[in-house]
């Protein structure tokens, strides 16, 4: 340890560097927020569908969603509402992140206990896409289709619960080839997310330990975390989905809640991928 920082422990209490820190994450949210962070109109969500079918090959697609476990320190009088499946406490990011794995949407602070499905639906986002306010696109043809129109969609894993705007894999039992190559497609999709957590927990080592601060300072901290996270993609402008190796995740023993409109939609898909105007000359060796 140097002398400047050795003087600087010592003339700085543990409250002033605490209260340091969190003013400093405020201040780079909330500068950064609209910038690298904005609320998508329906050109930009278009956008990003396009980007997302050049780098993915999932075509209306407008991002992929997960939620990331952000460990904690027990917090005082919480109870068992942060301890999460994992066997530790934790506060959960739901992302939305697109192709270059940038954040879109963040939601932090849902307790670790809680699940996806129900964070989301919880969520300001979630709310807005049961209302309709998100200003998504029209439904429109799949690339190279006559019809029917298809409607844009977010994927995600079993976690979530099926719907219109909302895909995931098909459950794992009785998977006939069209089946299993959908789920292909969606996974080989929805792994961009698990990339962005990836690269988000590389950057900054305050995620590789139990945060010792209170719930709303680790909520800011993750906050800023992401959209610095956001600020460095964008300057660097790369693509590195294909050198990251993100294993697909087992879709054995899950429970699962659709409806049938939901499921026309993904049976939609699924037909699309196994069309001429959809078909990967590799998706049949890789699944």
């Amino acid at each position: 340890m140097s002398y400047s920082s050795l003087h600087f422990k010592y003339l700085c209490g543990k409250s002033t560097i605490s209260l340091i820190i969190r003013e400093t994450c405020v201040a780079i949210w909330t500068t950064l927020k609209d910038v690298v962070m904005p609320e998508p109109t329906e050109v930009m969500w278009l956008q990003k569908a396009e980007q997302f079918l050049a780098d993915t090959n999932f075509p209306n697609c407008l991002g992929a969603l997960d939620g990331k476990h952000i460990r904690l320190q027990k917090p005082c009088g919480s109870g068992s509402r942060f301890y999460n499946f994992k066997k530790f406490f934790s506060i959960v990011l739901l992302a939305l992140v697109d192709s270059n794995f940038c954040f879109t949407v963040i939601e932090v602070g849902g307790y670790g206990s809680s699940s996806d499905s129900n964070l989301l639906r919880l969520s300001n986002f979630g709310q807005r896409l049961h209302e309709g306010s998100l200003h998504l696109p029209q439904d429109a043809l799949l690339p190279g289709s006559l019809g029917p129109t298809m409607p844009f969609i977010f994927v995600g894993d079993e976690a979530f619960a099926l719907s219109e705007n909302i895909m995931r894999p098909y459950p794992q039992r009785n998977l006939n080839t069209v089946k299993r190559v959908f789920n292909y497609r969606l996974c080989r999709a929805r792994r961009v997310v698990e990339c962005a957590f990836g690269l988000l927990a590389a950057k900054w080592r305050i995620f590789h330990t139990a945060m010792n601060v209170s719930v709303g300072t680790a909520e800011i901290i993750v906050k800023s975390a992401c959209v610095l996270h956001n600020l460095i993609r964008i300057r660097a402008d790369t693509q590195d989905f294909e050198n990251l190796s993100i294993p697909f995740p087992s879709l054995e023993n899950r429970q699962y809640h659709s409806n049938q409109w939901a499921m026309s939609v993904r049976d939609q898909f699924a037909a699309y991928f196994m069309s001429p105007e959809g078909y990967l000359p590799w998706q049949l060796t890789s699944i």
